[in-house]
């Protein structure tokens, strides 16, 4: 590797540990500083968004300090974090942990800032690796596996990232390429968050190749492709595509930015079956726009070495590569590689921290990384407060789009042709292979007879969250199937929330139960209840219910089981209640919902209900003529799992439908406990 591409790795690797970092920072906020709706979303709003406004203060502090001692020392201890989050039991000591690896990124980044006036390929590459690996990983972190190959990869992961950072020298570069090059850094935070939520988010692809290969039986369902998806390997290749290979600049200024915000667009609209295009359309954008902003040097103006002020190619040759450089890498006359600066402002002011313009620079990135948390907070406390979210993807993406459109034409190194090539071909190669390893379930075979009964589960899975806010899919798999379920109700299932760490617990659940799922959408495309089941589904729809006051998003989902000759109706829901009341008007809507479904058939609803068996949305249940299936034993407490106080999980049945075996198994793994019971079919 040339040294001056070191940079560009050093920041690259940077960039996937600090994600790494965000991805168990994040829901730790949620899961361990807050006891899910115990906790008023201001206040962990508040202790989210304090540690990005002390990062404000970071530029000085790498000033004073010097950016390359600040920079080593961020590096080293955001090491440390990633590797001792694997190790760490979970509860406070993960929070204050990933709180420290947090801060410890924020200073990596101004202290990089400093001394690196050009990110976009840094960055770009960053987050395409990083979601090559999340994909090739099924959506589950390495900080969370642990183990021999865990451990090993993580290591290797660590150990290149401090070599790059210890092997790279940014100072020995060129000068600032001025106020473009700290739009260029304040762009980090809006890019993260647009990538990180849509674009290029494994479980978000995951989700959106689930409702692509929907089937007209089961209309704004998600289901496992029965083949191999499309959507990731296309969302990654267009990404890079668009971010190696420009079209002229008039075509790009336009045909970038509208393609980006037209993605957000789509997922703000909040329709399952647009996802897909969203992804697409984002990831296109988004590569497009990082294009057009990473701008080298001035048109016209000559290259000139950071130390000595001695010019390294004539003028024209640098304003020559204006009009035909790419984004990607090394370009005319090998001079400046990526990460390297280069510009044509007035010369930085030497000093420790990298002079006046890699101050600003520092300011920047972190103005733009409390943008990212602002923007991640007020999409996700909507959920909790109750206020239009749709906007926050669109302005991210429109803060995004209107920088590519006004960033002036740059000087960047052009790859040599085949390069593009081989990288976009092989980012789009390891995604199918993820695709491959982690594929689902095949679709079940009716039996040969109708069995006599069934066996029901109930869960509230919390994301897949434990008790001590570590994602534990092994400890949830075993909660359901040590109860040898035949169909399983999740409420809470999260397929790609960036606030939960982007995961698709969904697949991921269902790959360890070696059941198939139907998914039905209820906050947002990937938030939302699902039904997984031995038998084959036949046919589903889902419900959406009025909020009533309520601000989280509820859905009913009904799907038709083939038991081989006769049919079962299951609904699943999650029924949300205004605050301090009783959910009675979503109640008589599931069912009446679930009644007209079932239309005669065996009727099996559950889920979490958010109501007791005294209470009168529970009433509204029997009056339409359910039973509670789990009478006979109560009373059974599933809420909190460490001290159930509450019977708020329930399974209800149509007359004819027996219960018997009662269980609601202590476990940890989740803030419920599950609920298991057996029905005799009539």
């Amino acid at each position: 590797m040339r040294h001056r591409h070191l940079p560009t790795v050093a920041l690259a690797l940077g960039v996937v540990v600090l994600l790494d970092v965000l991805r168990v920072w994040l829901p730790s906020i949620i899961t361990i500083f807050g006891q899910a709706a115990e906790t008023p979303a201001e206040l962990l709003g508040a202790f989210a968004l304090g540690w990005f406004v002390l990062a404000l203060a970071v530029p000085v502090l790498v000033r004073r300090l010097g950016a390359r001692p600040a920079r080593l020392a961020a590096a080293g201890l955001l090491a440390a974090t990633r590797l001792a989050l694997t190790a760490a039991p979970g509860g406070r000591v993960q929070l204050w942990l990933a709180c420290a690896g947090l801060l410890a990124g924020l200073v990596w980044l101004a202290a990089t800032a400093a001394t690196v006036a050009r990110p976009v390929p840094g960055l770009a590459f960053g987050l395409a690796g990083a979601a090559v690996g999340h994909a090739l990983l099924g959506t589950e972190d390495l900080v969370w596996r642990g183990g021999v190959l865990g451990w090993t990869v993580s290591v290797v992961l660590v150990g290149a990232f401090l070599a790059a950072q210890s092997a790279a020298d940014p100072a020995a570069g060129l000068r600032d390429s001025g106020a473009a090059s700290r739009v260029a850094w304040l762009l980090v935070g809006p890019v993260l968050l647009l990538a990180g939520q849509l674009a290029l988010a494994p479980a978000v692809w995951d989700a959106a190749a689930s409702y692509w290969h929907g089937s007209a039986d089961l209309p704004g369902l998600g289901l496992p492709p029965a083949h191999l998806a499309a959507v990731p390997e296309l969302a990654i290749g267009l990404f890079l595509v668009a971010l190696l290979v420009r079209p002229p600049r008039p075509v790009a200024r336009l045909l970038w930015p509208v393609a980006l915000v037209a993605g957000a667009g789509l997922f703000a609209a909040d329709r399952a079956g647009w996802l897909a295009a969203a992804v697409l359309l984002a990831a296109a954008g988004l590569g497009g726009c990082l294009a057009l902003v990473d701008t080298v040097a001035d048109r016209g103006h000559a290259l000139v070495h950071r130390r000595s002020g001695r010019p390294l190619i004539p003028a024209t040759v640098a304003g020559s590569a204006a009009d035909s450089g790419s984004v990607a890498g090394a370009g005319a006359a090998g001079v400046t590689g990526p990460g390297e600066g280069a510009g044509s402002g007035e010369p930085a002011a030497p000093g420790p921290g990298g002079g006046d313009g890699g101050g600003r620079r520092g300011f920047a990135v972190a103005g733009g990384m409390l943008g990212f948390a602002v923007g991640a907070v007020a999409y996700y406390a909507a959920y909790d407060l109750g206020y239009p979210n749709g906007g926050v993807p669109v302005l991210a993406a429109l803060a995004v789009a209107a920088a590519a459109v006004a960033a002036p034409p740059g000087a960047a190194r052009r790859f040599r042709t085949p390069v593009p090539a081989w990288t976009v071909l092989g980012a789009m190669l390891l995604t199918a292979v993820g695709g491959g390893i982690h594929r689902p379930a095949p679709a079940p075979h009716p039996p040969a007879t109708p069995p006599a009964a069934v066996r029901v589960v109930a869960y509230n899975i919390r994301m897949a969250f434990g008790l001590d806010g570590r994602l534990d899919l092994d400890a949830l798999a075993r909660a359901v199937d040590g109860s040898r379920p035949d169909v399983v109700l999740l409420s809470e299932v999260d397929r790609g929330w960036l606030l939960n760490g982007g995961h698709d617990t969904l697949a991921l659940l269902a790959g360890r139960l070696r059941m198939p799922y139907v998914f039905a959408p209820a906050a947002d495309p990937v938030w939302g209840d699902a039904v997984l089941s031995r038998f084959p589904v036949r046919a589903g729809e889902t419900r959406p219910l009025a909020a009533h006051g309520a601000p989280t998003g509820a859905q009913a989902l009904g799907v038709t089981l083939d038991l081989g000759g006769r049919d079962l109706a299951v609904v699943a829901t999650h029924l949300q209640p205004p605050p301090g009341q009783d959910p009675v008007a979503q109640a008589r809507e599931v069912a009446a919902f679930a009644t007209r479904y079932a239309a005669g058939r065996p009727l099996v609803l559950g889920g979490d209900l958010n109501t007791e068996p005294a209470d009168p949305a529970f009433a509204e249940f029997t009056r339409a003529g359910l039973a509670d299936a789990l009478a006979a034993a109560r009373p059974l407490r599933t809420s909190p799992a460490d001290d159930p106080r509450t019977e708020i999980d329930h399974v209800l049945v149509s007359p004819g439908l027996t219960a018997s075996g009662v269980t609601a198994p202590r476990t940890t793994a989740s803030d419920h406990l599950p609920v298991a019971v057996t029905l005799a079919l009539p």
